[in-house]
């Protein structure tokens, strides 16, 4: 028998970056009967503050789930199948942007990528209410993860 390498542990550093280095991840929420409620996600990720950023609407099932069990996890797959990340915390959910260039529109703004801003901000903006959009807040408390360094 062949002795394959264990999986490597990330460190806080590591997995951050991983984080910071993607966009996309599975956001696992906590339905009423207990199991997971799982759904991909654009997210964004704030490695001083440790929150990660969802735009979504505020009739998604997720934000039902969230405000009865904040608790939740996002999953972020490394550059490979064999290393991902996870961030757990609690979510808060804020309240849906009213009025065009509010607090939630103007954190919602601040969440899309530099080089992909809207042309039109202010339509953004209304857009943006129209939707009914809420800002999900989930504030880390535990990041792990690994990584398996094998020859292709």
């Amino acid at each position: 028998m062949t002795q394959r390498p264990a999986p490597r542990l990330l460190s806080d550093e590591s997995l951050s970056d991983l984080l910071g280095a993607q966009q996309f991840g599975t956001l696992a929420t906590v339905k009423r009967s207990g199991h997971p409620h799982l759904t991909t996600m654009v997210y964004r990720w704030d490695p001083e503050s440790r929150v990660v950023r969802f735009s979504t609407t505020a009739d998604r099932v997720k934000v039902k789930h969230l405000r009865r069990e904040p608790r939740a996890a996002l999953h972020v797959q490394g550059g490979d199948v064999w290393s991902f990340a996870v961030a757990e915390g609690e979510a808060e959910i804020s309240e849906v942007t009213a009025v065009p260039g509010d607090s939630v529109g103007r954190e919602l703004l601040a969440m899309i990528p530099a080089g992909a801003e809207p042309e039109d901000e202010e339509a953004f903006l209304r857009q943006l209410v129209d939707e009914r959009r809420v800002v999900i807040r989930l504030k880390v408390d535990r990041l792990y993860g690994t990584a398996l360094d094998i020859e292709a």
